[in-house]
């Protein structure tokens, strides 16, 4: 029903700016394979990282690459139930299937949210700033100090002390016990793994470029603030929680951003260009999801 009424306003969407996109006449592009590919495979990409930052927090769990890959699938394509339930509600039933701590499943799943959300908003930032200067987000000033001003709570859940007394006081009242000292990162751990979750979004900025540079002759010079734009606004759309998957609103920062380097109606065919080949790559995320849960013992399987 989410996915219907996703594909529904996309339509919409769609329909009301059909006049730039058929200005464009656009006709299909081997790129366009190349960047479907691209962004499946930052899915799986994300799942061996949060697998291994599970097996480091739980050495005793042990989790394949495949299942890894089937569970982070999964719980990427129910992105679309708005607020993330669906993806953290899978990971805890499955964590009971494999009779692991669904307390640690869960502060894995915010540790990973955390991470990306910190890749994706921390370099981009610097780098729209660098490309286009502060005029940008003093007339949009939205654009960069609502994702700014909740990094302040998403960094503090990096201080293991301050994201352990957080976690423990709910732990007291529902489990009416502590959560073990080693379920939570310590400093070079957390490093580590800010860096290993900045490649799914590398994925996520090289395949939007791939995109961009069939409908607009861009150079060279914009490939890093293109991709910039695509990852904050794939953020923004996260944490406008409401909205499934974003739809909208990460459409919106991408036009605005775009359309300081190119013309207005480009930047809406790549944005709305971008969605579609995106939400393809979601069926090849299914596609991988159904292979490998295959090679998942059947109790295991996600």
């Amino acid at each position: 029903m989410v996915i219907g009424v996703v594909g529904y306003f996309f339509a919409v969407t769609l329909a009301n700016n059909w006049s730039e996109v058929a200005a464009e006449h656009l006709t299909f592009n081997p790129l366009w394979v190349v960047s479907i590919v691209i962004f499946a495979a930052a899915v799986p990409t994300t799942g061996l990282v949060w697998a291994r930052m599970l097996r480091t927090l739980e050495p005793s769990a042990r989790v394949g690459s495949a299942e890894a890959i089937a569970v982070q699938c999964l719980s990427w394509l129910l992105k679309y139930v708005p607020g993330q339930v669906g993806s953290v509600v899978n990971k805890v039933i499955w964590a009971g299937k494999r009779k692991l701590s669904r307390t640690l499943v869960i502060i894995t799943f915010v540790y990973e949210n955390v991470f990306l959300q910190l890749a994706s908003i921390v370099p981009t930032v610097v780098i729209l700033v660098l490309s286009l200067g502060p005029e940008l987000f003093g007339q949009n000033a939205a654009v960069l100090i609502v994702p700014l001003l909740l990094l302040v709570p998403i960094a503090l859940v990096m201080y293991a002390p301050f994201f352990r007394g957080v976690v423990n006081r709910t732990a007291k009242r529902v489990l009416k016990q502590d959560v073990p000292r080693e379920y939570f990162l310590g400093s070079i751990p957390t490093l580590r793994f800010f860096i290993e979750f900045m490649g799914p979004r590398i994925f996520n900025g090289v395949g939007f470029v791939l995109i961009a540079m069939t409908v607009s002759p861009i150079g060279p010079g914009e490939w890093l603030p293109f991709a910039a734009a695509y990852v904050l606004a794939g953020a923004i759309g996260i944490l406008a929680f409401f909205v499934p998957s974003g739809l909208g609103v990460r459409e919106a920062v991408i036009v605005l951003i775009l359309s300081q380097y190119i013309p207005v109606a480009e930047a809406i065919v790549i944005s709305l260009l971008a969605r579609l080949l995106s939400t393809v790559g979601d069926g090849l995320v299914a596609l991988v999801y159904v292979t490998t849960r295959r090679m998942v013992p059947k109790e295991h399987r996600p």
